[in-house]
């Protein structure tokens, strides 16, 4: 137990000098991933360690609020017999990707020698020891400090974790395998993290980085015998196909279930690959034993066979996973329900077509002062929407005294012989023929009273407006390409453009497109 002379704290094969460390509430964190949060404490584990997940577990101290004393000591592999002076030790194993591992206090202490420890990159085995566990109520200036050696190696296997020297003086906790099978088929088949497609992708986890490391083996033992039948296992949107091979071999596949219970179902398996299963005899017992699988994932299929060896069709995640729909389900039928009340808000009823719904156009603002004639314009032909377009903007410019301009009558002359407007209406969106619009001493200002498409809230709106300004869209309109949209933009504008007379126009517009 003596510190590793020379030894260079950031290589696999060394370790660190004893460090002081910060814990509270008698529990310090082992792991080699920040920021997870696996497994409940208080699931699986014993009076000196409790699993968390693949990346992390919790220690435990006999000081309740105080300093103990910790080392890592990285080794070249088991130790061959179990070291002594210590009170507790037991053992578990992380996947450590990033090769990296830290110990820190619960509420947040560090100690810089205990933080970002290299380790092998892959399956990790740590063998926790533990000695002079004192709460500090009993503790006296006498005692020596309480110390937690680390001693950490690489395995190419997944083994669960266990009690190699119990504390006489800990207590018997209660096992949870069932839970722990729970979280590890959740933890396997996660829903969507719903971050919005418009934000670019998170940076990568450094810590998260497996690239390049070989696929593992999660191997569990029974001392009687069990059976494991080629069947199926649900697992919501999912399920795992056990096909048989032989008496003793068996695949695992994962694969989209028949009938999904999301309502937006997975669709992305949690490995492409199969892996093999096998259960094999011995003069010890029985030995299952599954290849092939990511290292990431070993952990939990290990809690997983830990269940599924000793409850054969028992699925506890079943319920939570039927809750979780069920909960999407209603949150995607109020989703549901809110959207059409806006569709019908903005489209004064159920929406129109996809098409219509796409369009950069007065679409909306036709739809909330006469919808049935959108519908009308959108069930026309092209060369009849066309039409329609060139009706409307004829109308805008003789009710605004348009007509009698010579420029504005020679576009207005081209559109109705199928011919280009000028430039001056298909640059910049009209924007030059709008600015000359304005600035012609021939263009008469009269002003009208404006009816706009009401509010979401059905409030009116009606202002007072330059009726040339109003109508003179109606007819950089039919520069439009799409006769769609120039339908629906020439006859919005006509129909502001009339002021008190919309509705005798929307009359007539009827007429035209029926």
């Amino acid at each position: 137990m003596d510190d590793v002379a020379g030894a260079d704290r950031r290589s696999p094969g060394s370790g660190t000098g004893w460090a002081r460390l910060a814990v509270s509430h008698c529990q310090y964190q082992v792991f080699t991933a920040p920021g997870e949060f696996g497994l409940r404490i208080y699931t699986l584990g014993d009076d000196l360690l409790h699993v968390g997940g693949p990346n992390e577990f919790t220690g435990f101290c006999g000081i309740h609020t105080g300093w103990i004393e910790a080392r890592v000591r990285v080794v070249p592999g088991p130790p061959a017999a179990v070291d002594v002076g210590w009170e507790a030790i037991s053992e578990a194993t992380l996947w450590s990707p990033s090769g990296r591992l830290s110990v820190v206090g619960l509420m947040g202490g560090t100690a810089e020698a205990l933080t970002d420890i290299a380790v092998p990159r892959g399956l990790i085995r740590v063998r926790v020891h533990a000695r002079d566990r004192l709460h500090e109520s009993v503790r006296t200036d006498d005692d020596p400090p309480e110390r937690h050696e680390l001693h950490i190696w690489a395995v190419s296997e997944e083994t669960p974790w266990r009690t190699v020297l119990a504390d006489p003086r800990g207590r018997d906790w209660e096992q949870k395998p069932a839970k722990a099978a729970e979280w590890a088929m959740l933890s396997l088949v996660p829903r969507p993290s719903g971050r919005p497609a418009i934000l670019p992708p998170p940076p990568p986890d450094l810590y998260e980085d497996d690239s390049g490391l070989p696929r593992v083996t999660v191997v569990r033992h029974r001392p009687a015998p069990v059976e494991i039948s080629g069947e199926t296992l649900p697992a919501g949107d999912l399920e795992v196909r056990l096909d048989r091979v032989d008496d003793e071999t068996l695949t695992w596949s994962w694969a989209a279930a028949d009938e999904p219970i999301f309502p937006q179902p997975l669709d992305t398996l949690p490995d492409d690959e199969p892996s093999i299963v096998r259960l094999t005899s011995g003069p010890d017992g029985f030995t299952l034993r599954h290849e092939g699988v990511l290292g990431r994932h070993a952990f939990a299929l290990g809690l997983l066979w830990e269940h599924l060896l000793d409850t054969v069709g028992s699925y506890p995640w079943i319920e939570t996973l039927r809750g979780q729909a069920a909960e999407a389900t209603a949150r995607a039928e109020d989703a549901r329900r809110r959207k059409a009340a806006r569709d019908a808000e903005q489209w004064g009823g159920a929406p129109p077509s996809d098409r219509v719904r796409g369009l950069v156009s007065q679409a909306r603002s036709l739809a909330r002062i006469d919808r049935p004639l959108l519908d009308r314009i959108d069930a026309l032909p092209a060369t009849r929407q066309r039409e329609a377009a060139r009706w409307a903007a004829r109308r805008a410019m003789r009710v605004a005294g348009l007509e009698r301009i010579e420029w504005v009558a020679d576009a207005l002359a081209a559109a109705e012989a199928d011919r280009p407007l000028p430039p001056l209406f298909t640059e910049r969106s009209g924007g030059a023929a709008f600015n000359r619009l304005l600035s012609d001493p021939e263009t008469p200002h009269t002003t009208i009273t404006l009816h706009l498409p009401a509010r979401a809230s059905g409030t009116r709106r009606v202002t007072d407006a330059l009726q040339q300004a109003a109508a003179f869209p109606a007819l950089i309109a039919l520069a439009n390409d799409d006769p769609l949209v120039a339908a629906i933009d020439a006859v919005y504008n006509a129909a502001i453009a009339h002021g008190d007379d919309r509705d005798r126009f929307l009359t007539e517009a009827h007429t035209v497109v029926r």
